[in-house]
């Protein structure tokens, strides 16, 4: 019995060990930055442009040898709020700002950006395949303490070729609300038509999508109540802290173009458990529709169960599988778009509290990896971190690895 109970043992363990695991790529005490001169950093830090602990890591994208990462500006003294490292550099590099250090080092009592190329607060990136990062700049600094709204929320868009800004573009009076707050952008462009792109902003404040028309330089707001949190999923436990948020939509995530030309875009609140998805048909062309007959074009796709609130999602065209990230379960969930949407075919695919607390944002690059960051922000805002551990990781894993056995394969 104790000869077949070991077998038994180490079949297991042999099969654990065969299993893909995302592999660690950045990991981070606390993040710096590339400096002109070290008199330069110590002279930002004198000045509190530079609060070391103050720099928190939250959202990525993927670009040739580029990963880039977002520091949003939390609290006052982020140095550089949209930078890069080096995709083969060590782990713990420090972050290099992009288009360059003098485009971030905005003051938190700013009253103007220096230049139409500076850079605020950044949440989420997108990298699309024309070769362009999109920057969703809110534009506020010092969000937790002074807040200072030193120029409305704006898409900034860069070509990565020339790393130049080539178009900026700020949201309209009417795209807002009182309550509006702008984190992520996704966008719908063809690598053949690249002047014809769309660009989805989500409102997760006022419950709201803002969608932008590069061709048409122009942007309009989309409502309905499947934006909206949901009151029953607004609670959270997480690195043992319990929270209480009411974020609303703010997942986005597109499918490859269907038969007429459109792709579905898959979106959810963060306060929610649930899955909704409408036709960028509609979104392109909400302007010009009947509200009241599009209203039942947004569809519910499902719900994937207790504690299931993500913040952020990403859908892969080559495997069909929606990634979506799993705040209360600490890991990664995953849906295939070929199999109903239920609890059952929601499948939690890693969870680790002490590698994946707060996995913020994941992407898939265009070479079917995925990519993961993690960075304990409910312990950031609410009691502090320690800097004598490692608080951010960024992991990436293939994308077909990460689902190989799971019902998303």
């Amino acid at each position: 019995m104790r000869a077949i109970s070991l077998i038994i043992a180490l079949t297991a363990v042999s099969c654990y060990a065969a299993t893909p695991q995302p592999q660690l790529r950045f990991a981070w005490k606390e993040v710096d930055f590339v400096w002109d001169s070290p008199e330069q950093r110590a002279t930002a830090v004198k000045d509190e442009l530079f609060v070391p602990a103050n720099n928190l890591p939250l959202g990525l994208a993927r670009w040739k040898n580029k990963v880039f990462v977002t520091v949003p500006r939390w609290k006052n003294g982020v140095a550089s709020s949209l930078n890069y490292v080096d995709i083969d550099g060590p782990q713990d590099q420090p972050l290099k700002p992009y288009p360059s250090l003098n485009d971030n080092l905005v003051a938190d009592s700013a009253k103007e950006i220096p230049s139409n190329s500076s850079i605020v607060s950044v949440f989420r990136v997108f990298v699309d395949p024309c070769d362009r990062l999109w920057v969703m700049d809110t534009g506020l600094a010092d969000i937790l303490g002074s807040a200072n709204q030193v120029a409305g929320p704006s898409l900034a868009i860069f070509d990565l070729n020339t790393d130049q800004l080539v178009h900026r573009y700020y949201f309209k009076l009417s795209d807002m609300k009182e309550d509006s707050f702008f984190a992520n952008v996704v966008v719908d462009v063809d690598k053949d038509t690249c002047d014809n792109a769309f660009a989805y902003v989500p409102d997760l404040g006022a419950y709201g999508v803002v969608v932008y028309s590069l061709k048409q330089d122009d942007s309009w707001r989309v409502s309905h109540h499947y934006f909206h949190f949901e009151p029953l999923a607004g609670t959270y436990k997480v690195g043992g802290i319990e929270f209480h948020w009411t974020d609303g939509v703010f997942a986005l995530a597109l499918s490859e173009p269907q038969e007429n030309g459109f792709r579905t875009m898959f979106f959810h609140a963060f306060s929610s458990t649930k899955e909704f998805c409408v036709s960028t048909e509609l979104l392109r062309n909400y302007t010009h529709i009947d509200k009241n007959e599009a209203f039942n074009d947004f569809k519910l796709l499902g719900d994937r169960g207790a504690r299931t609130q993500s913040s952020a999602s990403f859908y892969d065209t080559n495997t069909k599988v929606l990634f979506y990230t799993q705040i209360n379960r600490d890991g990664i969930g995953c849906w295939n778009s070929n199999k109903p949407y239920t609890p059952e075919n929601n499948p939690l695919l890693f969870s680790d509290p002490t590698l994946f607390e707060f996995l913020n944002d994941l992407k898939v690059d265009d070479e079917g990896t995925l990519w993961l960051l993690s960075d304990k922000l409910p312990r950031f805002l609410y009691k502090s971190l320690d800097p004598n551990e490692i608080n951010y990781r960024i992991f990436s894993i293939k994308a077909t690895d990460a689902i190989a056995g799971s019902v998303c394969e």
